[in-house]
């Protein structure tokens, strides 16, 4: 080997000599050789040594990923988790079947979650927890019927059959009797009666005329229901405010949303992006993105919100030094990097979006969502929350090993919309393996429901 090497230094000097006479120069000394020569064979050790270097962090990944893919049970030809349907009167949110992914389920208004709110896709290929049905609240277990009322349970819905003396949806507005003793001029005998009937005229919407009779010189007046009779005179009845009289009573408030006074009675409202429901006090959000009453274009995404909707459009980031496309609507990945690109390998390999949808003042501290690996290369997993803004309201915390939690640390008023990034980090042995990013958008409604 040795001789060999003094071979190639022969040539070398040889051919150095030859390029400096086609110059029209003089042949360096021997000592002028012996350094170029030296130079040159630090320069091609140099390289060597790196080249070896990057062979044998290529054979390292190249067994890591060997003995993790031995490891894996057989799974089917498409990797993916069996579909799951919504539960009837309710919805399911999430698409991807993938391992480590989650899908989420809401009921409809009237109904309860039974079951597991959140299902991932496990590596098995199989889902966690329970498939939830929604079950029809029963809303006679609050006893919304006042006044001694009898509570009938409905579909998304109840009904009241009122004790005597009251009326209303819930038993709510009073029908009073009012006596009055007035002086008997009709001239009747002993023990006898004398009724009769005195009828007023409507003064305005919110009153009406109190049905009177007189029996034996004491007057008999009542009220529609809805009505009491005045303050001032008792042959006027007076509409009674249900919505301010019954805001905050024993069977909760009226309305979900607004309440509306009218002559004898109320009604409920319900704010633009939702529809009023069966039981004429409650609101069901309107899916704008299902029923296509939206003005999205092709290139964003719909995202439906409680009261609304969002258009959303996904664009992959832009680094130095790397390049990213677009594999799924709401995931990239990196392009390959070149070997000597060190920016380009600290950049994410690849960066997912996800958006959710909550009410205001969301109790907390309450799970959002939760990143996990599909499969370990490295030894270590980190999780780690990006950007300061996002630390007002959010934290990250470890469920297990190969997975991290978002977490809602305190309750939000909305309208809003919240922003946060998490990063999964993978090393094997402190070095960094790969970056992964999941960047979640919140949006947040200006109600409670």
């Amino acid at each position: 080997m040795k001789m060999m090497n003094r071979r190639y230094a022969v040539l070398l000097s040889v051919f150095i000599c030859q390029v400096y006479t086609m110059l029209a120069q003089d042949c360096p000394s021997k000592q002028d050789l012996q350094n170029s020569i030296q130079q040159a064979h630090k320069l091609l050790s140099a390289q060597e040594a790196s080249y070896l270097q990057s062979l044998r962090t290529l054979k390292k990944k190249l067994n890591l990923l060997h003995h993790s893919v031995a490891r894996l049970p057989a799974k089917a030809k498409n990797f993916t988790c069996p579909n799951l349907d919504a539960p009837v009167n309710g919805k399911k949110l999430g698409k991807i079947l993938f391992p480590g992914h989650e899908v989420h389920f809401l009921c409809d208004v009237g109904f309860e979650l039974v079951g597991s709110e959140t299902r991932q896709c496990k590596d098995s290929l199989s889902w966690s927890g329970q498939q939830p049905v929604c079950k029809d609240i029963d809303e006679c277990l609050s006893s919304p019927c006042a006044n001694g009322g009898t509570c009938t349970d409905k579909v998304n819905g109840f009904s009241c059959v009122c004790a005597k003396g009251w009326a209303g949806p819930i038993c709510q507005s009073p029908t009073p009797t009012f006596f009055v003793t007035m002086a008997n001029t009709s001239p009747v005998s002993a023990g006898a009666a004398a009724t009769s009937s005195f009828p007023l005229t409507h003064t305005s919407a919110l009153t009406r005329s109190s049905r009177c009779s007189q029996v034996q010189g004491t007057t008999h007046c009542t009220c529609e229901p809805g009505f009491t009779i005045s303050a001032h005179d008792n042959s006027v009845c007076t509409d009674i405010d249900e919505c301010k009289l019954f805001h905050n009573g024993q069977a909760g408030r009226l309305c979900l949303h607004t309440c509306v006074n009218t002559a004898g009675g109320y009604r409920c409202t319900c704010p633009a992006g939702y529809n009023m429901t069966r039981d004429g006090r409650n609101c069901k959000d309107i899916d704008e993105c299902s029923t296509r009453q939206n003005n999205c274009t092709r290139e964003q995404l719909c995202i439906n919100t409680y009261g609304g909707f969002q258009c959303a459009k996904v664009e992959c980031p832009q680094i130095r030094n790397a390049t990213y496309v677009k594999t799924s609507p709401l995931r990239c990945e990196r392009n390959p990097c070149p070997v000597d690109s060190r920016t380009c390998f600290q950049a994410p390999n690849s960066v997912s979006f996800h958006y959710m949808s909550v009410v205001s003042n969301l109790s907390a501290p309450r799970v959002m969502f939760r990143v996990s690996a599909i499969r370990m290369i490295g030894d270590t997993l980190r999780f780690a929350l990006l950007g300061g803004r996002a630390r007002r309201h959010f934290a990250v915390q470890r469920s297990d090993r190969q997975t991290g939690e978002l977490l809602l640390t305190s309750p939000v008023q909305g309208p809003t919309t919240l922003d946060a990034e998490v990063e999964m980090s993978e090393l094997e042995r402190r070095e960094l393996l790969g970056r992964y990013i999941t960047k979640i958008t919140i949006f947040v409604s200006p109600y409670e429901f």
